[in-house]
């Protein structure tokens, strides 16, 4: 077996499409952000697959200081597999701090992971994946439509972005960095927005596209204004949207969150995986 690190992401691609493509839906999360390490809005991305005779049996991807992300092709071989990255990986000393993956692949490079360096692993996100094909159209929309977000309101989004992280348990972004993030989602036209009588109550954004799919995410109502359903509108009215263009739309979900998890189901959302992103002595 071979562990080959690519510096072009078109290589890359062009190694592992063929296995995306087969769940692009489950890979999505990949698949995106390989769009945008080749677009360029990435610096030093990791990028490596585990080959033999030519055929690739694993590949995996980082962004830092985001997870790795790690997919194996050959199930039979999973064992194996692990234990040749976890040791290409130290031997190369490639850092990361998390890691995101199925739920059964994640555990077991974790365990592997704290054997071989000492480091204990904790549950950053128990998620479950979703995919739509199409809405439930017998849903009643709140009070209020959507529109996109414009930069007039950047101060309120950026606001609600360290908000958020904060109810996901996710580190605080430096609000500079936020600044820059919002303007960009603002640029690509990615942030949506519920209005109700002129005032803003929820957002969500679109990210990652891919062939056929597009991820929905960041959705966000403050607390003076849930259970009113705005958040159930804005996915259902902006996913209508998306599928115009998409074959389907895909969401990560916390588990820990019943309630968001049966808006999304109610809307026409399906689970179709079970990921996980877990850390590594975060608090070190």
């Amino acid at each position: 077996m071979k562990f080959i690190v690519y510096d072009n992401a078109h290589d890359f691609e062009r190694k592992i499409e063929s296995f995306l493509m087969e769940k692009e839906d489950v890979f999505s999360l990949f698949y995106g952000v390989l769009q945008a390490i080749k677009a360029g809005h990435y610096e030093n991305p990791f990028m490596a697959t585990i080959e033999e005779d030519g055929n690739v049996l694993a590949f995996f991807q980082m962004t830092p200081p985001h997870p790795l992300n790690l997919i194996f092709v050959d199930e039979n071989r999973l064992e194996e597999l692990i234990d040749f990255l976890i040791r290409n990986m130290v031997e190369l000393k490639i850092e990361f701090r998390s890691i995101i993956s199925l739920k059964e692949w994640a555990y077991k490079v974790a365990k592997k992971w704290e054997i071989k360096t000492g480091k204990a692993h904790q549950l950053l996100m128990d998620q479950g994946l979703y995919r739509l094909n199409n809405i439930n159209e017998a849903l009643e929309h709140s009070p209020g439509s959507w529109r996109n977000a414009e930069k007039s309101d950047s101060p309120l989004i950026e606001k609600w972005f360290n908000s958020f992280e904060n109810d996901a348990g996710l580190p605080i972004s430096p609000i500079e960095q936020v600044k820059k993030r919002v303007a960009m989602f603002l640029k690509e036209k990615e942030i949506f927005i519920w209005e109700d009588n002129g005032k803003i109550v929820s957002m969500m954004k679109k990210s990652r596209p891919t062939k056929n799919g597009v991820t929905v995410g960041l959705v966000y109502t403050p607390k003076e204004e849930r259970k009113k359903g705005y958040a159930r509108s804005l996915v259902t009215a902006v996913s209508r949207e998306l599928l115009k263009d998409f074959n389907f739309c895909v969401l990560y979900t916390d588990m820990m969150n019943p309630t968001s998890n049966k808006i999304y189901m109610e809307i026409g959302y399906e689970r179709i995986a079970d990921s996980v992103h877990l850390g590594f002595d975060i608090g070190e």
